[in-house]
């Protein structure tokens, strides 16, 4: 929702969109970042002779005994008073972290920015052993030793290889600059010079190293405001180099593309870095490198050869250049506000073996309840208990599936959270069970900033235990301006807050303590403003020479802030319940790690095209970046879209893995029902279309939860050696369902074209034509028309849906299943279907269903074909569930035996050579009805052959075998 909104009527949003840019900073206008650009355009000019004056002093090292892990000190030739240490490791899975940090300096730098993102302290390799030479650490490790890597002595640069060839390169550039902690008296411009010829040039290689002059080293100024910087200068730079690598992607969140454009050079894309620092951004621009409301510094290199990756685990402001010295190479320039060098290294060499390794590192997503994953209806603001009630009235009356309702800041009494204002909302537990009848929930915002006032409890509570940020003093709290107001803000850095925030969401009595008890436990909540937005403060936040707890400062902690909110009200929801209960919690900012926490929205987008297009592309970049539950407010936060684009953003939607409808308090009531036909029955047929395909969605999320690969899967995560599909962003594969998925971005169209990756055959998932593909790629022509989204079912898959309309996803728990059978080129598919209860955690003791279906032919010759259903998880113990690997599946668990009676009624089966001579299980004929067609084995295009299985009678959680006999 937008932070200090002017509330003007929004009739159309222009095209070229008026962002407010002087509310932001550039690169330019930010001292850290001149500072660091400078250093590149110095070392850009000196080219051959810049040398980093950073190296390892070979006599202090130590290796760890029986680990791979070693420590050194590391010398700077511009400071040689000053103490470094270095500190590299090999984990059990190959990933590499590198750290470095000042030793016995004046102050300390902040190093906690790894322990908020990490699930755990990784597990250190006791099998790879280091080698110190007279130039250089190294160690060899993977199955075929074919991994290396190597830490160079003068100057300091880490390499990791593999197969000889040079993947990921720290510090090869000369980059590196760890800016160190000083007094202010004895900055460099006021060092003696002429004492001697040593000094001379020491203080000359400082001038041509960091510049010739201190560049607000000790106070900056934006705008009005000053930021008294007491520690002085602290930021750090680092080149980061994928010699072998043409494309990268990740450090979400940018309103850009997947493969992200250059920001250096004569022909850049961009003239600024791309930046992370965690900003509520009014109408932001659909194609920008600026910062918006989350950071994840994640970021993926790939190539036809191989995928490597890196995690720099940094919480401060950081600005990152991307350069392509060549169409194979990229080049990677890191500048960060403050805190250590901590980087993670991960040498893949699949994507699939990246999500893996990041995922150990910084959690899977959390699966999900399962209503979740069905359409949310919002606005800002629903107005009344009445008008909650009316929404889901006509929501039914038109037939309309919706699991969720929103309430958005106006429920609450001069927006204290958690306070209802009782004369719109007299009976909030009433109108919550109303919602809950047929199965629904709602979903409330609470925001981070409180009510400065003494008739709110919240605000009062917080106060008296000592909870709030404090001001650059480091005493008083801190008082800004935000939707309540005079507001001051938790300091969830604070352990003291913890349990008493997560007190508050309890629906009982808590004795003393204030608790939410007009609530139920049905009322989920939505994290807004979590940046943390300020209206009054420097870039629309709050100040970076705050304190928190611990004494660092704001700066220190800026992009891991947002994180922490979500993360307790995640737990808070959790526990209300005994036993609990998956939570569900939407956040506008987030961090590495916050994908173990609930969902994300890409915030406040504008109802135009673009954005509607970049809203696809950046779904897809926090899908890399480790982050799945994601998806864009549909039909824009801004403006009044037309029926057209309307439609069309619900087709964007329902393919995205959160799902949410939301507007403006400005804009005109948008809800679908209100739309004219044939728009609502559109919309009203697309709605269901996500609905059948709920089993699809969870099958994928919990693949998610268990690998780490993402649910959403650009072409080059589904298809790593082909090169023509690494720079497309503008269709996705559905998790590993086989659905190809082209949203349509474009104000009329009634064609597009579809990118095939392989010599496949593809159906229209609606037309049933037949598309082929080829080996070295190729792109077909895809009927577009308004009703319909281009997608396509790849040859080899099976695809579970419920096909029975129904008002909300829990009502069709006990529905039955069709199953698409989309046959391949050699007559061979496959599928899965996960299933639980979709809101315990009793899957984690081994209640659930997951079937595996196979489509083949019965022997190697033959035309007959067997459709069977087998026990996946029986195979697959330690695959099976979130997080938790279990030794021993029992196929007949609680839950299984509740789903017995739900049956399979349907079996499509796609591109089948011919009529079938029978269709039979075991000695019983099954009735079938067949449409003659393209096969799949066939080289022609045009309708597929269709074959109808028409109730076969099984149950969803049995082995059974059909044999369509041809």
């Amino acid at each position: 929702m937008r932070a200090f909104c002017s509330l003007l009527l929004l009739a159309a949003v222009p095209a070229v969109l008026a962002v407010k840019t002087q509310d932001f900073k550039t690169c330019s206008q930010s001292a850290f970042c001149r500072r660091g650009r400078g250093l590149s355009a110095r070392a850009q000019e000196a080219s051959s002779s810049w040398v980093s004056p950073y190296s390892v002093d070979a006599s202090t090292i130590s290796i760890a005994p029986n680990l791979a892990s070693f420590t050194a000190a590391v010398k700077s030739s511009l400071y040689p008073d000053i103490k470094f240490g270095l500190d590299v490791r090999i984990h059990d899975d190959g990933v590499v972290r590198v750290r470095m940090d000042e030793v016995d300096g004046l102050r300390k730098r902040y190093d906690g920015a790894a322990s908020w993102a990490l699930v755990a302290e990784p597990e250190l390799s006791s099998k790879i052993r280091w080698s110190v030479g007279k130039a250089d650490v190294r160690a060899k490790y993977g199955d075929k030793k074919d991994v290396e890597v190597v830490v160079a002595f003068n100057p300091l640069r880490v390499t990791l290889l593999q197969g000889g060839k040079e993947q990921v390169v720290l510090n090869g550039k000369g980059l590196l600059h760890m800016e160190h902690f000083r007094a202010k008296e004895n900055s460099p411009k006021e060092e003696p010079a002429g004492e001697s010829e040593q000094v001379v040039m020491q203080v000359n290689n400082r001038a041509w190293f960091e510049g010739d002059s201190e560049d607000e080293y000790w106070e900056e100024k934006f705008g009005s405001w000053t930021d008294s910087k007491p520690k002085g200068p602290e930021s750090l730079s680092l080149d980061i180099s994928f010699p072998n690598h043409g494309h990268v992607y990740g450090i979400p969140q940018h309103a850009t593309r997947l493969s992200l454009p250059t920001t250096t050079g004569e022909n850049a894309y961009y003239s600024e870095p791309y930046r992370l620092y965690n900003a509520d951004v009014f109408e932001y621009l659909a194609d920008s490198p600026m910062s918006l409301y989350g950071s994840i510094p994640v970021m993926h290199a790939h190539s036809a050869g191989s995928t490597v990756a890196i995690f720099n685990a940094v919480g401060s402001e950081t600005w990152i250049d991307v350069a392509h010295p060549s169409p194979k190479s990229t080049e990677t320039h890191w500048i960060s506000e403050s805190g250590i060098l901590d980087v993670f290294i991960m040498p893949g060499p699949t994507p699939a073996d990246i999500f893996a390794q990041y995922t150990r590192l910084t959690g899977t997503p959390a699966l999900p309840a399962h209503w979740a994953l069905g359409y949310h209806q919002c606005r800002w603001n629903y107005i009344s208990s009445n008008d909650v009630r009316d929404v889901q009235k006509r929501f039914d009356m038109e037939d309309m599936p919706v699991d969720v309702f929103w309430l958005d800041i106006e429920y609450a009494e001069e927006h204290k959270y958690f306070i209802w204002d009782k004369k719109n909302f007299p009976d909030p537990v009433d109108m919550m069970h109303d919602v809950e009848d047929i199965g629904r929930k709602m979903v409330v915002i609470i925001d981070p900033h409180l009510k400065r006032t003494d008739n709110y409890p919240v605000y009062q509570e917080a106060n008296e235990r000592g909870l709030l940020v404090k001001s650059a003093d480091g005493e008083k709290d801190y008082e800004g301006w935000c939707w309540s107001g005079s507001s001051a803000w938790i300091d969830f850095f604070n352990p003291n807050s913890w349990d008493w925030w997560k007190t508050l969401f309890k629906t009982l009595p808590q004795g003393d303590r204030w608790s939410w008890t007009d609530s139920t436990i049905d009322t989920y909540i939505w994290n807004d403003m979590n940046e943390p937005s300020v209206f009054n403060g420097p870039e629309i936040s709050m100040p970076r020479d705050n304190v928190h707890h611990g004494g660092w400062e704001h700066r220190d902690i800026h992009n891991i802030n947002g994180m922490l909110l979500h993360n307790l009200t995640s737990q808070a929801v959790m526990t209300r319940t005994d036993p609990p209960r998956r939570p569900f919690v939407l956040t506008r900012s987030f961090y590495a790690g916050s994908q173990r926490f609930g969902a994300m929205w890409t915030g406040d987008n504008l109802g135009t095209w673009e954005h509607m297009a970049a809203g696809v592309r950046m779904v897809l970049a926090n899908n890399i970046g480790g982050f799945s539950f994601a998806g864009s407010d549909v039909g824009g936060f801004f403006g009044n879209p037309d029926s057209e684009m309307l439609v069309r953003w619900y087709q964007v939607g329902i393919f995205s893995p959160f799902f949410r409808a939301h507007a403006h308090i400005d804009t005109k009531r948008r809800e679908p029902y209100l739309l004219d036909e044939p728009y609502k029955s559109i919309i009203r047929n697309v709605l269901r279309m996500r609905y059948s395909m709920l089993p699809v969605w969870y099958t994928a999320f919990r693949e998610t939860s268990v690998t780490g690969l993402p649910v959403l899967r650009p072409h080059y995560v589904a298809f790593p050696h082909d090169e023509a599909g690494f720079a497309i962003d503008d269709q996705f594969f559905v998790g590993s369902s086989g659905l190809l998925v082209k949203p349509i971005v474009e104000k009329g169209a009634t064609h597009t074209t579809v990118y095939l990756p392989e010599d496949q055959v593809y159906y229209d998932y609606f037309t049933h034509d037949v598309h082929r593909g080829a080996s070295k790629g190729k792109s077909v022509t895809i009927q577009a028309d308004l009703h319909k989204t281009p997608l396509l079912i790849r040859g080899g898959s099976i695809v579970p849906t419920r096909e029975r309309p129904r008002r909300s996803s829990p009502l069709m728990k006990y529905d039955p299943f069709t199953l698409r059978i989309a046959l391949s080129n050699q007559d061979v598919a496959h599928g899965e279907l996960y299933l639980d209860d979709g809101e315990t955690y009793s899957h984690r003791d081994g209640h659930f269903v997951w079937r595996e279906f196979i489509a083949e032919k019965t022997e190697k010759k033959s035309k007959a074909v067997r459709i069977s259903s087998r026990n996946l998880a029986a195979q697959k113990p330690g695959e099976a569930v979130d997080g938790v690997a279990l030794t021993k599946y029992d196929g007949s668990n609680d839950f299984a035996k509740s789903m017995a009676d739900v049956r399979v009624e349907r079996v499509v089966i796609f591109g089948a050579a011919t009529k079938p001579a029978s269709v039979k299980m075991g000695d019983s004929e099954l009735q079938w009805e067949y449409t003659q067609g393209v096969a799949a084995s066939d080289k022609r295009e045009g309708m597929a052959s269709v074959l109808v299985i028409k109730d076969p009678g099984v149950s969803i959680t049995s082995d059974w075998e059909i044999v369509v006999q041809a």
